[in-house]
């Protein structure tokens, strides 16, 4: 699955792990439920945030579930066991946005020619799939009252927006219709939760969240590109690293103030939003810098067994022994094994098909590289409180 917001199990407590969950599944269900199962697919971190959104603006009935939620039945990527998932209208958009999403992705990939979409019958392919989800998108899109034109047309502008640009260019120029998509995705979740006062904030939020999600996305693809010769708009407006890192870090600060003007219904909703689009905003950009190699350098207090300032560098690890591998087809058997009875995606650890070595499961993956510099995501400080907290990473960060 792709998605700038990946939420370490650690940062979140069971009862947000549990309602983040509710709508990873709700949205793969709404997929299936609308487009059929081969649009499971495209079932996304990012896209799910529209159906957190909607929830979290109405208000719950007595029992807590205000109706917004239901019990699926066994599915193999859960262990063959029911769930509690989100549904509704904000599930539906969710996946009409997903749909569009997707189908943006996967003609960046055959415009820049990666992989087998380099062969010219397999992006001819991949050209009509992604049409279909544009489609799609636009039926469930026009069903909410959703009008899906904004997100394709955003598509369309862009590879004009990126041929207009040089070096010395607006970085931000770039990003725009990213932002306009975005944009229109997060205020219409107020028209679906009945809550129009929330559209105007929710409206920047979701442009600073979609020029986050490009700006991250050519962080991360900077050096594949540079080396394959792929158009990215870093290289080609040739911003210093430093300077993106300021767009992305004003960014996150810039959806936190937006979301201190919306109206949310429930405690645990606006608990969640406030978590995805906080928090865990911050380890994306932190995650991405350090994938790329440009973190700042830290200037706290050394990590836990980082050597001290001025002490002698320990040395290379030692290197670990050899690990006995299973063939190919025998590997391949064990993991179907494991796939289908859902301990990939639903046990805290399982024995890799392939090698002697453990993984963690799909729904307890945790990424804690975005928390470089606090050390340890469970220790996070969290010391500008619960409403706009620096989040434990970077704490000097101010909190007006």
């Amino acid at each position: 699955m792709f998605g700038i917001i990946r939420p370490c199990r650690h940062s979140l407590d069971e009862g947000l792990r549990a309602a983040w969950t509710a709508h990873l599944c709700g949205l793969c269900l709404a997929l299936r439920g609308d487009h059929g199962q081969f649009a499971r697919i495209v079932t996304n971190y990012d896209g799910l945030v529209v159906s957190v959104l909607t929830e979290a603006q109405i208000p719950r009935a007595g029992d807590g579930s205000g109706g917004l939620r239901r019990t699926a039945g066994p599915c193999p990527l859960r262990g063959m066991r029911t769930a509690s998932v989100a549904r509704g209208e904000g599930a539906r958009l969710a996946a009409a946005v997903s749909l569009v999403l997707a189908s943006a992705k996967v003609r960046d990939h055959v415009a820049d020619g990666d992989g087998v979409l380099a062969r010219r019958p397999v992006a001819a392919a991949a050209r009509r799939v992604a049409a279909g989800w544009d489609r799609a998108g636009a039926r469930t899109g026009s069903e909410l009252g959703f009008d899906t034109v904004v997100l394709t047309e955003a598509v369309e502008r862009q590879p004009l927006v990126e041929a207009a640009v040089g070096p010395g260019g607006s970085l931000l120029a770039v990003t725009e219709p990213t932002e306009t998509a975005t944009a229109a995705a997060f205020a219409h979740t107020a028209v679906l939760a009945g809550r129009p006062g929330n559209a105007a904030p929710l409206a920047e939020a979701g442009r600073l969240f979609g020029r986050l999600a490009h700006l991250l996305d050519a962080v991360e693809d900077l050096a594949a590109d540079e080396e394959s010769g792929a158009w990215n708009p870093i290289a080609v407006t040739g911003t210093p690293l430093p300077e993106v890192r300021r767009l992305c870090d004003d960014a996150v600060h810039g959806v936190r103030l937006a979301l201190r003007d919306v109206e949310f219904g429930n405690d645990e909703g606006a608990a969640l939003v406030r978590a995805l689009l906080g928090r865990e905003l911050r380890h994306a950009v932190g995650r991405a810098f350090t994938a790329g190699g440009a973190t700042p350098p830290h200037t706290g207090a050394p990590r836990p067994g980082a050597p001290y300032p001025g002490a002698p560098y320990p040395g290379p690890p030692r290197p670990e022994p050899p690990r006995r591998r299973r063939g190919l087809m025998a590997g391949c058997a064990v993991w179907s094994a494991l796939f289908c009875t859902g301990q990939i995606c639903c046990r805290e650890e399982y024995d890799d098909p392939w090698e002697e070595r453990k993984r963690e499961g799909w729904c307890h993956s945790c990424d804690c590289s975005g928390c470089s510099d606090c050390g340890n995501c469970c220790d996070c400080c969290n010391c500008c409180g619960e409403e706009g907290g620096c989040d434990c990473c970077n704490c000097d960060c101010g909190c007006s």
